[in-house]
């Protein structure tokens, strides 16, 4: 047996209607990181200098050294771009969370008391701006603990929300394990929020919002080798994104839009000039709602709260899991028994999951164990029916197609074609009655009794699975 945690269902075809306030068609979220004077140096007691997201390229990291450079293009988003970005979203009066290193918000207090009296959202970015795809849990659990008190302590009060960034596999489950956070965004995975209830490994844990990020509205790619090369560049790709989402909002599906700044980046007049353009852009649109993470997470929190789901088939123990669909295949329980052995994940807790579960077995079953199988089915109005000797699902599927009150007539038909059908396939007819009527059932009857038997045998076979899903969508979400 073997779980995979990742979620690669989501919210799958149909995802919830976002209810954005104002009847808004997208939300759209500014997000300025303040990671200066917090990024890697050995000032800051790191072992070597910045590599990452600058003008320079090609960096690499020097040990032991100060890269001058490095420290220079930092500093300019502390000084210059900070305020640039600053006097841009004021004067639009666009709201802004910032994502603020705890470290580098300590050594700007100019700027967090800027944010703070724009009624900026400051939300925590760490406790410095490194990488902890290393880091052993308990040290990681350490710094988030410190950024917290540090960040309450420059800022005034507790951040609710939280983005690392430069994540462990572990940085999810510590942040969720913390329980302080309304919202976390180390997620890149879906254009709208979600719940989480589970730590990566399958366990139970509090329920945590998610408000996924982006990496590629992003000004980072200022900085990567592919990327922007201009602000036109960036300008037209955060256009496209908009109003891409903000058609599918029109058409029914309104999602919410991230937009992801660096001081050092976007805070260069070539860049901010795009940026001012896409933000005239946004503002030129009715029904869009220009929200703070917080506020997105108050709104999801109050319109869709966290529901507990109560049947989870890759959470349960084997027996749980064969008692509950070993009578979804006629009769065989070992096709839930071999499923169960499958690397079942949260894709497989609905009924088109698992019904695809289901069918990797039966599929890969002997000839003559799905031949069994076959024949474990029940004639339809046959003797087995009159008896009242059916199971529960095939007794409940027949009376949905009415063959349970049959005519004389009717009977007699139905009689002479089981005959006729097991006596040339050495199998009862096979049909998922919930498709179909009982008019539709006689002519397939008919007609598949002219099938050779490889034909028929195909069919049947695609029929079972076909029941097993209607089985399943009366248990599982589709």
């Amino acid at each position: 047996m073997t779980r995979y945690f990742r979620d690669m269902a989501g919210y799958g075809p149909n995802p919830p209607d976002a209810k954005w306030p104002g009847d808004a068609r997208v939300a759209v979220q500014f997000v300025v990181n303040y990671e200066e004077g917090g990024e890697n140096c050995i000032l800051h007691g790191d072992e070597a200098s910045e590599a990452f997201l600058s003008e320079v390229v090609g960096a690499a990291p020097w040990p032991g050294m100060r890269h001058w450079n490095m420290e220079s293009i930092y500093e300019y988003g502390a000084r210059a771009g900070f305020w640039r970005l600053h006097r841009m979203f004021t004067k639009a009066q666009v709201p802004v969370t910032v994502f603020g290193v705890a470290t580098a918000l300590a050594r700007s207090p100019a700027q967090v008391a800027a944010m703070r009296d724009a009624g900026w959202e400051i939300a925590s970015h760490g406790l410095k701006w490194i990488d902890y795809r290393s880091y052993p849990q308990e040290k990681e659990r350490a710094d988030l603990l410190e950024a917290i008190r540090l960040h309450t302590e420059v800022v005034g009060e507790r951040p609710r929300g939280l983005y690392l960034g430069r994540t462990s596999v572990n940085s999810v489950r510590i942040a969720i394990e913390e329980g302080g956070f309304d919202w976390i965004s180390d997620t890149y995975d879906d254009d709208l929020p979600y719940w989480i209830d589970h730590d990566g490994h399958g366990n139970a844990a509090r329920p945590q919002l998610v408000i996924p990020y982006t990496l590629d509205a992003n000004d980072m790619r200022f900085a990567t080798a592919q990327g922007f090369n201009s602000g036109d560049q960036f300008f037209a790709y955060l256009r496209d994104a908009f109003d891409t989402l903000y058609e599918e909002g029109e058409a029914g599906r309104p999602a919410m839009m991230s937009i992801g700044l660096h001081c050092r980046l976007a805070g260069r007049p070539g860049r901010a000039a795009a940026l001012q353009r896409f933000i005239d852009h946004v503002k030129s649109r009715e029904h869009v709602w220009l929200a703070t993470r917080g506020e997105i997470a108050r709104h999801w929190r109050e319109h869709h709260p966290y529901a507990p789901v109560a049947l989870r088939p890759s959470r349960m123990s084997a027996p749980e899991f064969i008692e509950r669909f070993g009578s979804v295949y006629e009769h065989s329980p070992f096709i839930a028994e071999r499923a169960f052995g499958l690397e079942l994940g949260t894709a497989h807790d609905t009924a088109t999951g698992l019904a695809n579960a289901l069918a990797r077995v039966f599929r890969s079953a002997s000839e003559e164990e799905r031949l069994d199988i076959l024949k474990a089915h029940p004639d339809l109005a046959g003797k087995l029916a009159t008896a009242k000797r059916l199971t529960v699902e095939s007794t409940r599927e027949q009376a949905s197609a009415g063959l349970d009150a049959l005519t004389d007539a009717e009977r007699i038909r139905f009689t002479e074609l089981n005959t006729a059908y097991t006596g040339r396939f050495g199998f009862p007819f096979i049909i998922a009655v919930k498709d179909n009527t009982k008019e539709g059932i006689l002519k397939a009857f008919e007609t598949r009794l002219e099938n050779s038997y490889e034909e028929e045998f195909s069919t049947a076979c695609r029929q079972v699975e076909r029941i097993a899903f209607l089985r399943l969508k009366d248990i599982l979400p589709a």
